[in-house]
């Protein structure tokens, strides 16, 4: 008897944590900059390009669909930047989403106030891994990357050529496509260049594109470029 009550009372203490737990993860992280959603993912579906997640907040359930990411089911998120998509039709899954969010910052790191930003959403910070085995000339009268960066301030303002493989691509945010290019040049730590372009692309294409550059663009929420090529053409 005294065997079974320890174990009796081993399974409550083990319920008792694993429920604290649970409930843990669905407590309001204070300090959220404006605008951030805090959710559960509730299912998870992976494709070759996207990850569809089903997140759900203390009252509605809803679509959202992020760049190819590791999402665990059960785990909290946050999200600040996306649009929205009425009656979407994916092709991979062959079904159609009345209404699905297109993410561009899905995290599972708060996204807090100006101010207490995380130490990942310093300026310049690479988010993107450098691909090994990128060997891209420029193009004509075009720069590379490395360029670029090392002499970013006599570029500021100006419409530069660049050639480069596309690592990255995420549709629908703040009226643009964000993609990230890599050309196998770097300059330091920086060898990742964020475009934004109305055209429509795959990870792995190699494209030029010609556009503005800017420095030090700040969207908010942490999200601050050293560098970024703005409405940016395919040539």
């Amino acid at each position: 008897m005294k065997i079974h009550r320890s174990i009796y009372v081993g399974l409550v203490a083990i319920i008792a944590l694993l429920t604290a737990c649970h409930t843990n993860t669905r407590e309001r992280v204070e300090n959220l900059a404006p605008n951030v959603s805090q959710v559960i993912a509730e299912e998870v579906i992976q494709t070759d390009s996207y990850t569809y997640v089903l997140v759900s907040t203390e009252d509605q359930e809803y679509w959202i669909a992020v760049s190819k990411a590791h999402v665990q089911k059960g785990e909290t998120y946050f999200w600040s930047e996306g649009i929205e998509m009425n009656n979407f039709a994916s092709n991979e899954l062959g079904r159609t989403f009345e209404s699905i969010y297109f993410v561009q910052d899905f995290t599972d790191q708060p996204i807090i106030s100006q101010g207490q930003m995380p130490s990942s959403s310093i300026a310049g910070k690479q988010p993107i891994p450098e691909k090994t085995g990128i060997d891209i000339q420029p193009a004509e009268g075009g720069i590379t990357i490395a360029e670029l960066y090392s002499n970013r301030k006599s570029y500021e303002g100006k419409t530069v050529k660049i050639r480069g493989k596309v690592v990255k691509f995420s549709p629908y945010i703040m009226d643009r496509n964000w993609v990230h290019l890599q050309d196998g040049t770097k300059d330091g730590d920086y060898y990742d260049l964020t475009v934004t372009t109305k055209a429509f692309i795959n990870v792995d294409d190699e494209v030029t594109f010609e556009g503005v550059v800017a420095l030090d663009k700040d969207f908010g929420a942490g999200y601050v470029y050293k560098v970024i090529l703005e409405n940016a053409e395919i040539k």
